[in-house]
């Protein structure tokens, strides 16, 4: 198994940004106390990334992916997906299909000058069939936060436990091919300890076990209330052979 590790520095600082930017337009937006409006706060906060990085795969300007990423946030504070159910669908079809129209009245916009088109306050609709490859794009964006997301649990877990999986696992994603021996040698000497090919070989196995119970963790969440479609979800995403031995573990518990 493959596990894919995001080049993440500038884009952590530029999602931290963006973060940073969608806390003052949610404080500016609302004294809501009930527990829908909370969390749709921590909705959005979440799943930014996704937001974004589909956003930015869509105009190709950073700029305007910044600009439509604050006005996704404006829009979904003010109770756009206030009716979103997960027994009419997923949450990310909510947000995919709010991200389509946000994409396509920005591509009129550039075509047709300063008009604007409205969204107006409808609940989101089922997306045309013409989008499929904006579809695409818009599932690699929600694959890659949920990796992401793991990897950055993975680390902190590894932190807190003292156990170095996501060294290992890293070491791994960027070195494929070298062989367990030298491996062990090479992560010896990072990690300030002495390890055995046959070490080396353990603590792969396991740090690939937490990353897999992360990235379900992660997923399942994603799915609100849909929890019972998280096979389905991680087929979709293309996640499952990260997760099949862990799902598989859950089941039989």
């Amino acid at each position: 198994m493959s596990i894919q590790h995001p080049d993440d520095h500038d884009w952590d600082q530029r999602l931290s940004r963006i973060s940073t930017q969608w806390t003052v337009l949610r404080q500016a937006h609302g004294d809501e106390s009930d527990a829908a409006a909370k969390a749709r706060q921590e909705l959005i906060q979440r799943y930014g990334g996704a937001v974004y990085r589909y956003l930015l795969a869509a105009v190709r300007d950073p700029h305007a992916a910044d600009d439509l990423s604050q006005e996704f946030a404006l829009r979904f504070l003010r109770g756009r997906f206030r009716h979103a159910d997960p027994g009419r669908g997923r949450f990310r079809d909510y947000v995919k299909t709010a991200l389509f129209h946000l994409v396509d009245d920005h591509r009129r916009r550039a075509g047709r000058g300063p008009g604007r088109v409205s969204l107006g306050d409808a609940e989101p609709a089922v997306p045309p069939a013409e989008v499929h490859g904006d579809d695409r794009a818009f599932l690699e964006s929600w694959r890659q936060e949920l990796l992401a997301r793991a990897w950055r649990r993975l680390a902190g877990a590894a932190g807190q436990a003292g156990q170095p999986y996501y060294a290992v696992l890293r070491y791994r994603v960027e070195h494929p091919d070298v062989p367990s021996a030298r491996m062990a040698e090479e992560l010896s000497g990072r990690l300030g300890k002495p390890l055995t090919a046959a070490n080396a070989r353990q603590l792969l196995h396991r740090a690939r076990a937490k990353f897999a119970e992360l990235l379900l963790d992660e997923t399942r969440h994603s799915l609100g209330g849909a929890a019972g479609r998280l096979e389905d979800e991680l087929a979709e995403l293309n996640l499952l052979k990260y997760c099949r031995e862990a799902l598989g573990r859950g089941s039989a518990g």
